[in-house]
């Protein structure tokens, strides 16, 4: 699904009151009347001034509105709604103590038909008997296979620290397979959940991804801490828990109100890390200056700045277009993608691929094999903070022997694994890192880990014109110097940092 690992993140420092009343600062308020009329059923997300006082009064207003209250995340003020009035959103904004309102998609809720989303490329028998025969005493069979480990010194911190059992991140995604060899041994089932609806579900399994739904999340997983267990692979922190929040919907959609349960439900249980591989559906980059898209990016900035202030540290996906973050305008030609794409032309200063770009958001670049910029990764100077693996196609970066793909290899439902490639992939090696850091500073608070992650991080230049499928014209243009540019934020991140310092 070409959304998947479309992300990009910065961080502040409020007291947890302030915290949950702050904003980017969106919509007028008034006097609410309504005049409730029949339409296909949309979801909403309603941002209030208040605290439960507030939310409690607004739910009144939607219900007056023509609105049915999903549930309600008091302390942050974001109400989950919905609606078959058309002018719904229009006439909650009225109302007294709502800052502002907005639907979450264009396509009326319906029941959705599952369908095979993403393509992998799964290790054959011979590939896997290949691997294991190159296999040392101390590497899981198919660790041979996956260049990425030592691209990020994750080998060598295997040595010395397999990261703690204390540590959970939190994988919020398409769900993930806990029943996976090399995943079980690290599920935490207590802060897993399937967050689709926008209110938590924590029936037996609900994180899982159903047959024929995204094996995304599993892969994801896999690669922040498939155990070391004489199996399979092997993740950048085999010694962590992992937890599956679902957020993706059985066609790939992530829309607004699962990503808020996503976040909050996180910060609510003890997560240490949260990883983010997606973006916001429908809109590739959400203007704040929409009232629509305005209260999206308010409430999932809510639910981030929320988690950080719990303890987590939120990472995320630049994204997979090729773009410069940094540039004065985007051409953004997906959005929505929920029904039909317009074409227009957005301002990525004012204009937010969420949670990528919110404040405090760790935003993570993808390198190939080679160690360059893969050919898909979006960039942006001031944008990225840190580079790391996401595979590249072996035409353009090819690794060093005994790894066959330029692809990152993980684990895949059923106790399968496979290829992909993607800031989706890049994100949970970054995700990894930050664990280690935690396990290793475990009473640090999420800035003081940011800034390890950043000053740990090997520095690189952007080096010779970007030209990386050497046609003579250059690709993309790095600005800034070696210890911070567009390419590679400050540098690719370190394991064996992680674990020393």
């Amino acid at each position: 699904m070409a959304h998947l690992g479309s992300g990009r993140r910065r961080a502040l420092t409020l007291p947890v009151g302030l915290a949950l009343t702050a904003s980017l600062g969106f919509l007028p308020t008034g006097v609410a009347s309504a005049a409730p009329a029949d339409g296909p059923e949309l979801s909403y997300v309603v941002n209030t001034q208040g605290g439960p006082g507030t939310v409690k009064q607004v739910g009144k207003a939607v219900e007056r509105a023509g609105g049915t209250v999903v549930i309600a995340y008091d302390r942050i003020g974001v109400v989950v709604v919905h609606s078959k009035n058309p002018d719904f959103a229009k006439t909650v904004r009225k109302a007294r103590g709502v800052q502002s309102a907005g639907a979450t998609r264009t396509n009326p809720i319906v029941p959705q038909a599952t369908k095979d989303i993403g393509v992998d490329r799964p290790l054959t028998a011979a590939q896997e008997k290949a691997a294991a025969a190159r296999a040392t005493a101390d590497q899981d069979p198919m660790e041979p296979l996956q260049w990425d480990l030592p691209a990020i010194k994750a080998d060598q911190a295997h040595r010395k620290s397999l990261g703690s059992p204390k540590v959970t991140v939190a994988v919020i995604d398409t769900g993930v397979d806990d029943t996976h060899p090399d995943l079980a041994p690290n599920f935490d089932r207590a802060a897993s959940a399937n967050c689709v609806s926008g209110a938590p579900d924590t029936t037996e399994g609900a994180w899982r991804p159903k047959p024929g739904e995204s094996d995304h999340g599993t892969h994801v997983a896999g690669t922040i801490a498939a155990a070391k267990n004489g199996v399979g692979v092997t993740g950048v922190a085999p010694g962590l828990k992992v937890s599956g929040i679902k957020v993706g919907n059985p066609d790939g959609f992530f829309y607004t109100e699962a990503v808020v349960c996503g976040f909050v439900w996180a910060a609510e249980h003890g997560v240490d890390v949260t990883n983010n591989s997606y973006y916001t559906d429908p809109w590739m980059y959400n203007c704040k200056n929409d009232p629509d898209q305005g209260a999206l990016v308010e409430a999932v900035y809510r639910a981030t700045r929320y988690a950080e202030l719990r303890g987590a540290v939120n990472v995320a996906a630049a994204g997979n277009s090729a773009e410069d973050l940094a540039a004065d305008s985007i051409e953004d030609t997906t959005s929505p993608n929920d029904t039909t794409p317009g074409g227009r032309t957005v301002d990525p200063r004012q204009c937010l691929d969420i949670p990528t770009m919110l404040p405090g958001v760790v935003t993570v670049s993808a390198t190939g094999a080679k160690g360059l910029k893969a050919s898909y990764s979006n960039y942006g100077n001031g944008v990225i903070d840190v580079a790391a693996p996401g595979g590249d196609s072996t035409v353009y970066q090819t690794p060093e022997p005994p790894a066959t793909s330029g692809l990152i290899l993980s684990t895949l439902p059923g106790g399968r694994y496979g290829y992909k490639a993607g800031t989706s992939m890049a994100s949970p090696h970054v995700a990894g890192v930050v664990a280690l850091i935690r396990s290793t500073h475990p009473y640090v608070p999420p800035a003081a880990v940011k800034a390890l992650l950043t000053l740990e991080a090997d520095a690189k230049a952007c080096g010779a014109p970007y030209d990386i499928d050497g046609d003579g014209t250059v690709d993309a243009v790095c600005e800034g110097g070696k210890n911070r540019n567009g390419f590679y934020g400050a540098g690719v991140v370190d394991a064996l940092d992680a674990v020393r310092w």
